[in-house]
C-alpha cells in the first residue's frame, strides 16, 4: 500500500469517527431537550396542584336565598315534628309543646315567606346547612314515628328539641352578624328571640321528666 493510499483510509477513519460522534451527539442533545421539555411540563403540573391544594377555601356565606331556605326548612321541620307530638306524646307538657310548635313555627314560616317575598328572593333549600337540617329532621321524624309511645318516646323527643332549638339558633345567629340587610336583620332577630323561648322551655321539660 502507498502512503497516499495509506493517508486516504486514515482520514477517512477519522471522518467516520466525527459523524458518529457528532450523530452521538446529536441524539444525546435531543434526548436531553425532551427531558428538559418533560421536566418542565412537570414542573408546571406539580406548581398548578401546589396551587389547587394551596388556595383557600371559602366557607358558605348567609345569602339571602340561603338565610330564606334555612329557615324554611326549620320551620317546616319543627311543625312536621310538632304535629307527631302532639297526637303522641304521653306527657301532658311534652304534647302541649308539641301543639306549641305547630303553631308558633307555623306563624314563623309565614312571616318569613311575606319577608322574602317582598325582597323578591326565594329560598335555596338545597344548600349544605339548610340541607344537613332537614335532613336530620327527616330522620328524627321517622324515627319517632316507628317508636313505642311512652315516658322514652317523650323524652327523646324533647331531647331533640332541646338539641334542634340550640343549633338552629346558633346558625340564626350567625347568619344575623353576617347580613347588611335592615329587613334581614329585624326578621333574624324576631325568629332568634322565638327560637330562644322554645329552647328554655324545651329544657325545663326536659329537666322535669328526668
Amino acid at each position: 500500500m502507498t502512503g497516499q493510499a495509506h493517508r486516504f483510509i486514515k482520514l477517512s477513519l477519522a471522518l467516520l469517527c466525527v459523524g458518529a460522534v457528532g450523530a452521538c451527539a446529536k441524539t444525546d442533545n435531543a434526548v436531553d431537550t425532551a427531558a428538559a421539555r418533560t421536566d418542565s411540563a412537570a414542573g408546571r403540573l406539580d406548581s398548578a396542584a401546589n396551587a389547587n391544594t394551596m388556595a383557600p377555601t371559602t366557607g358558605s356565606s348567609w345569602t339571602s336565598d340561603r338565610i330564606f331556605g334555612f329557615a324554611h326548612n326549620a320551620n317546616n321541620g319543627e311543625i312536621a315534628l310538632g304535629k307527631l307530638a302532639s297526637t303522641k306524646a304521653t306527657n301532658s307538657m311534652v304534647k302541649e309543646f308539641g301543639a306549641q310548635m305547630v303553631k308558633d313555627h307555623g306563624a314563623m314560616m309565614k312571616e318569613a315567606h311575606d319577608v322574602f317575598g317582598k325582597l323578591n328572593v326565594a329560598p335555596d333549600t338545597t344548600w349544605d346547612d339548610a340541607k344537613d337540617l332537614a335532613g336530620d329532621g327527616s330522620e328524627k321524624l321517622k324515627e319517632l314515628t316507628d317508636k313505642e309511645r311512652g315516658a322514652d318516646w317523650d323524652k327523646n323527643y324533647i331531647e331533640s328539641q332541646v338539641d334542634m332549638h340550640q343549633r338552629v339558633l346558633d346558625k340564626l345567629t350567625d347568619a344575623a352578624k353576617n347580613t347588611t340587610d335592615s329587613t334581614l336583620t329585624a326578621a333574624l332577630s324576631k325568629s332568634s328571640a322565638k327560637v330562644q323561648e322554645h329552647l328554655t322551655k324545651a329544657q325545663s321539660i326536659k329537666a322535669g321528666l328526668q
